[in-house]
């Protein structure tokens, strides 16, 4: 396993750097926000363990800019303040763990080992079909190396497709998923949507995956 500590204070640093060396593959220690950012995405790592207050950047921007980034390694916050307000800000922007100092090791080692097998459970973030990579993390949409912008509505629409590739989807059922569950609205507005969407993805990829069946709905090809 290898880990990324950011941590200014010295003394615990070296303590924790040292024990992490006796435990685990490798670790890299890094002693301010930014080293460490650019460190996490130049790096792989299984786990970050940031500290809160640090220079030039501090762990809850470090934090903020990885997840933006669509980096998804699990971080585990340290603090020494440990203030609810402090927990729920670091929860909000990504935070896997929180510990709060001073901390016994054998708790932040059982912690690693939560944030890990957790990471190890989840199901996989992405849908990919006719050549498109859906990040339903970040809502993020990719043919290839070329990112598509779309609208909320844009991306929905486009993950229900995915979702269900293959089948004809009825426009009422598009609707009902969009904006309620029984739908009493006119469905032509559904029209629309898919007419700009098609346009993005044959604007920026040149892909037209999403097709007419005339009387029925829409099907997303994905030959």
């Amino acid at each position: 396993m290898k880990i990324l500590l950011v941590e200014d204070d010295l003394a615990i640093g070296k303590t924790v750097k040292k024990a992490f060396a006796e435990n685990f593959d490798e670790c890299i220690w890094e002693k301010d926000g930014q080293t460490g950012f650019d460190k996490a995405k130049t790096h792989q790592f299984d786990v970050i363990i940031l500290d809160l207050m640090l220079p030039k950047l501090s762990g809850l921007e470090v934090l903020k800019s990885l997840r933006l980034s669509g980096d998804k390694t699990p971080v585990i916050l340290l603090t020494a303040l440990g203030s609810v307000e402090e927990k729920v800000a670091g929860l909000k922007a990504g935070a896997d763990d929180y510990v709060v100092k001073p901390f016994a090791f054998p708790e932040l080692l059982a912690r690693i080992d939560a944030v890990c097998r957790r990471a190890i459970l989840k199901p996989s973030p992405t849908l990919e079909a006719g050549g498109l990579v859906l990040d339903l993390t970040t809502r993020r949409v990719l043919a290839g190396k070329t990112e598509i912008i779309l609208s909320p509505t844009e991306f929905s629409i486009l993950e229900l497709l995915i979702r269900n590739s293959g089948q004809v989807l009825p426009k009422r059922m598009l609707c009902e998923h969009l904006w309620e569950s029984d739908w009493e609205g006119t469905t032509n507005v559904i029209e629309v949507h898919i007419n700009r969407l098609r346009n993005k993805l044959k604007k920026c990829s040149g892909l037209s995956p999403i097709e007419t069946v005339r009387g029925r709905g829409y099907v997303l090809i994905t030959n």
